[in-house]
């Protein structure tokens, strides 16, 4: 059997992948751009990628294909009815990424809601050591418990990061298709006008593609935080970018977009100044521990796919 890993740069330098060696012959290539997808696939059964987009465009030369292991939740970039038609399986990976999210989530609001960029850079500066008072508390920041965080999405990573709101005193609301269990569920409308943090989870859907438009933007609380750590696409970028220009809302965090990486003339340049706004590159998912994780989960989604096993299957 051959393995072509298309992607393998995503997944980190630091993270061993010859676990797949024990099923064949593995092809290992940093990056897979569109020209290079006919010479990579060739004589593959089993493609293992993480933002590679497979279509039947990309796959029309890949006539060994059995299997794609694709190393996220998320498969977007997966045309799964293509596959589905010519009999190649698809599997994501669930859960592994679960803490890394729900940390760097927190760690967003944690910054944003205590101004810690403009305390840094105060402190930095000199200013502090040059001035005469022994402290500062200006710009004001405000303790969470008390405060209503709102989770769009109750998937794993949705209901652990409401635990730690949870924990920090906060008032969960959580918006989902299905009543959730543990928090009162709401409406997106109610969500968006109650929360002070509204951070979000939800895979990208024709039913959640640019969900946070301008028309919910206006219905937050001008002290607000946006917190996108889900799909960029779940957002109109441009009416969140205004969003946060105009006032509407207090502070944005994100780490995800529309097209990665950000280009040139997204949105979001007119906010890389702003204290206010954390930009990282779509790295939440990506701790040590849960790159390990996924891969590991890989290859037991291949191990089974031979066994003659459904595991983690989204081609149904």
């Amino acid at each position: 059997m051959k393995i072509s890993v298309l992607d393998a740069a995503t997944l980190g330098a630091d993270i061993d992948l010859s676990v797949f060696s024990a099923f064949g012959e593995v092809a290992v290539y940093p990056t897979t751009s569109p020209e290079e997808m006919a010479a990579h696939t060739k004589g593959a059964e089993v493609l293992v990628l993480n933002k590679v987009k497979c279509n039947g465009e990309t796959l029309k030369e890949a006539d060994s294909l059995r299997l794609i292991c694709v190393a996220a939740t998320g498969y977007d970039n997966i045309d799964v009815a293509y596959c589905r038609r010519r009999g190649i399986a698809v599997c994501n990976v669930v859960g592994y990424s679960t803490d890394s999210v729900a940390q760097l989530t927190v760690s967003m609001a944690l910054s944003l809601c205590n101004h810690l960029a403009e305390y840094d850079a105060y402190t930095k500066s000199g200013a502090y050591a040059g001035g005469k008072d022994a402290n500062r508390v200006s710009p004001v920041y405000h303790e969470l418990r008390g405060k209503t965080w709102g989770i769009l999405g109750g998937g794993n990573i949705g209901k652990q990061v409401a635990s730690v709101a949870e924990a920090f005193g906060c008032r969960v609301l959580v918006t989902r298709r299905r009543e959730d269990e543990e928090y009162p569920t709401v409406s997106f409308e109610t969500l968006c006008r109650e929360s002070d943090i509204l951070s979000l989870h939800v895979p990208l859907t024709p039913e959640t593609r640019h969900m946070v438009d301008a028309a919910h933007l206006s219905m937050m609380k001008k002290d607000a935080i946006l917190i996108n750590v889900a799909r960029g696409a779940v957002t109109d970028e441009a009416a969140v970018a205004n969003a946060v220009l105009t006032g509407q809302i207090a502070a944005f965090g994100c780490d995800v977009y529309d097209g990665e990486p950000m280009r040139k003339g997204h949105p979001y340049e007119a906010l890389l100044s702003l204290p206010n706004v954390i930009l990282t590159p779509h790295m939440a998912w990506g701790a040590y521990e849960a790159r390990r994780r996924c891969v590991e989960e890989m290859a037991e989604n291949i191990a089974a796919f031979l066994r003659g096993e459904r595991r983690f299957r989204v081609d149904e």
